[in-house]
């Protein structure tokens, strides 16, 4: 077999295997673009008004929450300039050794007075509208269907990013002179060749221009088709993908939850405890900050990992490249308070460094409102792509089954 009509069919069938997942995330994606903007339309009641004051620590939030909640464990906060969303996990009920029915995994605070402005199961449709964007959420994370779904779209992604090198290669002119050039003793450029890829014949025939949409805008797009689609491996399938390849060419990559093994039985009752932890990891953090020479400019979350036994504390600071979030991570020890792992976003790991952007680029938290709008733009190229690779393949099937009714009626 030839070498091109071999990666045309790769290509060919790669698209149709991913047609319905990249139409999904593509529809999903163009809303999480304004994911912030669209829960707080949707959900005006879980975002507390702007104040002046001081936003409440992780450990006062932490204690008003129990408060609330007295039979619920608080694992994890994540802080936003509106709200500290609490993952409620529920504690053992001693009479029955069963754990408590909560009914709900999420706590909504007010960052500044700790009051409860909402609660639900995260992601659970059945909620109504309150859950309608961690519902889309999850439908571009995982289709909705938690683990395996999360192995779907990570293999899709995968297969997404290597058929980006082949559809390039597709859009490549053919290396052979024209019988007439020939005679000429003429050949045009490689450019001149390619030219019309990068085309839309708007004035030609429905098929030509779906077509050319489909070949040209795979072209203009794609470097950030390439970068959306490897942002996706990292996201689905980073620890069995991602990371060795990135370990591969930066060498220096680190995430904890990759560089840590889970232990033998998770560590539900650390020595270490939360609030203490909490305390640790500021004053660590702060320490970092003097000697590495970064600035703290706002905290971001701070977690427990029962599986591997360590806590870690988010913040937001000048080595970020995101806008609204930071990654910048201090990892505590749950059963010494010790500093096991210390992550800048960049300027410290070359894998990591190269991991923030690609994240930022995916999560569209950076160059402003008009990256967003691109963003949002780019998820509706994606389901256009997908259904213009489809319409190409149904029209050639149908040529060719045509052309086979043909020769058995001769």
């Amino acid at each position: 077999m030839k070498i091109r009509p071999f990666w045309v069919l790769v290509h060919r069938y790669a698209g149709l295997a991913m047609t319905v997942f990249l139409i999904i995330v593509g529809l999903t994606g163009s809303l999480l673009a304004f994911y912030s903007e669209l829960e707080h339309l949707i959900s005006p009641q879980l975002s507390a008004p702007a104040s002046s004051l001081p936003r409440l620590s992780p450990s006062l939030l932490k204690a008003k929450a129990e408060l609330l909640v007295p039979q619920g464990s608080i694992n994890s906060i994540w802080l936003e300039h509106d709200a500290a969303h609490l993952d409620v996990a529920p504690r053992i009920d001693p009479a029955s050794g069963k754990p408590y029915e909560l009914g709900f995994t999420q706590l909504i605070l007010n960052p500044y007075t700790g009051e409860e402005l909402g609660r639900r199961t995260w992601g659970a449709i059945s909620e109504g509208w309150i859950n309608l964007m961690p519902f889309v959420y999850k439908l571009h994370y995982a289709l909705a269907l938690e683990e395996i779904g999360g192995w779907i779209l990570g293999i899709t992604a995968l297969v997404w990013t290597l058929d980006c090198f082949v559809g390039f290669y597709l859009t490549l002119p053919v290396s052979k002179k024209s019988k007439v050039a020939a005679l000429r003793g003429e050949q045009r450029s490689f450019w001149r060749r390619w030219a019309p890829a990068w085309l839309i014949k708007w004035h030609g025939s429905g098929f030509r221009v779906n077509f050319d949409l489909h070949r040209a805008g795979g072209l203009w797009l794609w470097a950030m088709l390439l970068v959306f689609a490897w942002s996706s491996v990292y996201m689905n399938l980073s620890d069995t993908v991602y990371a060795p390849v990135t370990r591969a060419v930066f060498t220096d990559y680190h995430e904890p939850w990759i560089d840590f093994p889970d232990l033998d039985k998770p560590l539900e009752q650390p020595p270490v405890a939360w609030t203490d932890a909490y305390r640790i990891a500021v004053d660590l953090m702060d320490q970092a900050a003097r000697q590495q020479g970064f600035t703290i400019e706002s905290q971001q979350g701070f977690r427990y990992n029962p599986a591997k036994g360590f806590y870690v504390y988010n913040v937001r600071s000048s080595a970020d490249v995101e806008e609204k979030h930071g990654s910048t991570r201090m990892v505590i020890d749950a059963s010494s308070g010790a500093q096991k792992l210390l992550i800048l976003p960049t300027g410290q790991y070359a894998g990591n460094t190269v991991t923030s952007w690609l994240a930022a680029l995916h999560m569209g938290d950076v160059f402003g409102m008009p990256y967003r709008i691109f963003v949002c733009v780019l998820g509706l190229a994606i389901v256009m792509l997908s259904v213009t690779g489809v319409v190409i393949w149904l029209k050639k099937r149908r040529a060719r089954l045509h052309k086979a009714v043909l020769r058995e009626g001769s």
